[in-house]
């Protein structure tokens, strides 16, 4: 009988105390990814040949005139409220400046369009716990807005992570028509691709919210 009201007297005071510890377990804090000062980096590349030239070649342009952040919420999840990536698009700059002005323009015609927006939904194959080093291979899901057209866009993503952040490259492939934008056609070109290459080399440095 002793015995039993030990026991009794035991269970009533380890297993709250037990069962209050678990409730004070630490849960994950939410993270918001902030845009290094350095490291950031958007591209487009469009085969296309000269009528002077006898083989093909890369148009290339570039900006890192870029704003934006990603949140991720206290499960890991992207906040899809906050999470977005813009991009100034009249200040894309090629090795030509009459390729770049025909461009703006002519195809992204930038002065009703100078922005193009990126709300990412998901991060496919993200962890649920940050990683500080390592390398992983990500599907970025997002809702890219590109000539007052929107379209859920898959990005490939390559991660490489650190104790401060993220860095890498996410890659995708659109379309002209996609975003009705017209295809370049000028005397000067013999061919142009219809089909976009859009990389972002990206860096990313953590700072978690309070």
């Amino acid at each position: 009988m002793k015995r039993r009201i030990a026991q009794f007297v035991f269970c009533s005071i380890v297993m709250p105390a037990a069962a209050l510890a678990q409730a004070r377990k630490p849960v994950a804090a939410p993270v918001r990814l902030i845009l290094a000062p350095t490291g950031n980096l958007v591209r487009f590349i469009v085969r296309e040949k000269l009528i002077a030239n006898t083989i093909e070649n890369d148009a290339i342009g570039t900006t890192t005139a870029i704003a934006g952040m990603v949140v991720l919420d206290a499960r890991g999840k992207v906040d899809t409220t906050q999470s977005k990536i813009t991009v100034q698009l009249d200040s894309l700059k090629s090795d030509q400046s009459r390729r770049d002005g025909y461009i703006k323009g002519r195809t992204l015609e930038t002065r009703q369009f100078p922005a193009a927006m990126l709300v990412i939904k998901d991060l496919q194959g993200l962890p649920a716990t940050l990683p500080t080093s390592g390398t992983m291979n990500l599907n970025l899901v997002g809702d890219l807005t590109v000539h007052g057209v929107t379209k859920s866009v898959t990005w490939v993503t390559t991660v490489t992570a650190d104790a401060t952040g993220f860095s890498g490259r996410a890659t995708t492939h659109l379309k002209f028509e996609d975003f009705n934008m017209t295809q370049p056609s000028v005397p000067v070109l013999a061919h142009v691709d219809n089909d976009i290459k859009l990389e972002y080399d990206f860096h990313f440095v953590k700072q978690y919210e309070l």
